[in-house]
């Protein structure tokens, strides 16, 4: 496995446990909006640390950049909001299964059109066969835990 793949798994499994922990914080203060508002306290200061070692240089290069790249920004206050929200009443399994369905399916559209810059990856019938095979095994995970 790359170091990408692996850095990868981990924040795939990252995905789940900060599903499961914002929605029990959200749950405990009775505000899923204010656990996802710490929630990006504590993501924003743990990003400025790693910008501050890594070099903040770049940032003089924001003003160059097309608007519609910062819409990355709302589409992650959404997922967080969302799965705060949704996972107490929905299960975290439940909500990450429709999480994972929906990444899938956005994914090959991204890959297959090259959107945003994305390197092209055609969906062919296998490639497509490939993800109805991940989205009934994701699927079946979830009825087996009924």
């Amino acid at each position: 496995m790359t170091q990408h793949a692996l850095i990868m798994l981990a924040a795939g499994i990252g995905i789940p446990v900060l599903a499961a922990l914002n929605a029990r914080l959200g749950a405990n203060i009775g505000s899923p909006a204010a656990a996802a508002f710490i929630l990006f306290i504590v993501a924003i200061s743990a990003t400025c640390v790693v910008m501050l070692v890594t070099g903040p240089q770049a940032l003089t290069r924001l003003s160059g950049q097309p608007w519609h790249l910062f819409l990355a920004g709302f589409l992650v206050a959404f997922y967080v909001l969302s799965i705060t929200y949704v996972a107490p009443h929905f299960g975290v399994g439940n909500a990450v299964f429709f999480v994972l369905l929906g990444q899938l399916v956005s994914a090959a559209m991204i890959d297959h059109f090259a959107l945003f810059g994305a390197a092209q990856s055609p969906l062919t019938l296998m490639r497509a066969g490939g993800i109805l095979v991940m989205a009934a095994g994701v699927a079946l995970t979830q009825m087996a835990a009924r």
